[in-house]
């Protein structure tokens, strides 16, 4: 009977502070302060999950991201990923993972994307056929083809993103960071981005941590959403939770053949009438097929479709409500 491995990433009681001088006037000493970037942070990962880790500017993100990675050290509590202390064994961690840091890339700047790679497979001693499988695979998919010999100084925003992602998975890692993966990107670019890394995930079992401010990655990705603020858990759960707790709602909006008063149905609530058109909120834990069916029944109906709540507003929302 197989025993059971555990979370791939486990964070108990993470912390780290930051010592901030600043001056103050009247003094001629700069002043200590203690910043706490993260604290008392607890979360896990399972093998093969997505998971959105979301927050505003400085609310931890970046310095948890570099504990993972063994760039920063933790002032208190333990970090695991693969069973692995990142910042004492950062050499074995760096073969099991894979890291895309929005602005900074990992790329070599005067050299073409193609040497960029070839470089990688050196350090990653990832072996020939391998390589160029997963090259050919990811350029195919990513639409790099056009861009591999050029140096990547003279790639776009969204161009170097792309090959940056692909450098992150050539050594086929365990567990992709990524930090705003679809900025830079066109709207299309980014749907066969998000695309890719379904494909990646389900093909592969690879997991995902996925920061970003674009929040329609996260609900096209992740089930299950981190928020952090001022450097601790704020909410772990599903993105249906997280809706829930943010008190919102989905809008049902009704064109009706003629102009009416508005929409009296059981469950929801008209917010708006323009001509034949109505909007009606309901929670978002409910079910919409007994509105739908209410206001078909009792009304002449042209069109309707559903609207779901904005995953920023709910968010904005929780944070308020932690203020």
């Amino acid at each position: 009977m197989s025993s059971d491995p555990g979370p791939l990433i486990d964070v108990r009681d993470l912390a780290r502070t930051f010592d901030v001088r600043r001056r103050v006037e009247g003094k001629r000493r700069r002043v200590r302060d203690e910043v706490h970037a993260v604290h008392d942070l607890t979360f896990s990962v399972a093998a093969g999950e997505m998971v959105g880790y979301i927050g505003p500017n400085g609310a931890g993100k970046s310095t948890t991201i570099k504990m993972l990675t063994g760039i920063l050290v933790p002032t208190g509590g333990q970090v695991r990923v693969g069973g692995l202390d990142p910042s004492r064994e950062r050499v074995q961690l760096a073969r099991r993972i894979g890291v895309v840091f929005g602005q900074r890339s990992t790329l070599w700047w005067d050299l073409p994307l193609r040497d960029s790679f070839d470089l990688l497979q050196k350090m990653y001693r990832i072996p020939p056929a391998r390589y160029r499988e997963n090259l050919a695979r990811f350029v195919e998919l990513l639409d790099l083809g056009a861009q591999l010999d050029t140096p990547v100084r003279q790639l776009s925003l969204g161009q170097r993103m792309r090959g940056d992602i692909t450098a992150a998975l050539l050594h086929d890692p365990e567990v992709i960071y990524l930090d705003e993966p679809t900025i830079g990107l066109d709207v299309v670019s980014k749907g066969r981005l998000r695309e890719f890394l379904r494909a990646l995930n389900q093909e592969r079992g690879t997991t995902l941590l996925l920061t970003t401010h674009d929040l329609q990655d996260i609900e096209a990705l992740c089930d299950r959403v981190i928020v952090i603020d001022h450097g601790t858990s704020v909410y772990d759960g599903s993105l249906a939770g997280l809706h829930a707790q943010g008190g919102s709602s989905r809008t049902l909006v009704v064109d009706l053949v003629d102009e009416a008063a508005p929409i009296d149905v059981p469950g929801a609530q008209v917010r708006n009438v323009e001509g034949p058109r109505q909007w009606l909120s309901f929670p978002s834990d409910a079910s919409a097929a007994p509105i739908v069916a209410a206001v078909a029944s009792a009304y002449d109906v042209a069109d309707l479709s559903i609207q779901e709540p904005d995953i920023e507003d709910v968010i904005r929302e929780l944070y308020s409500r932690g203020a």
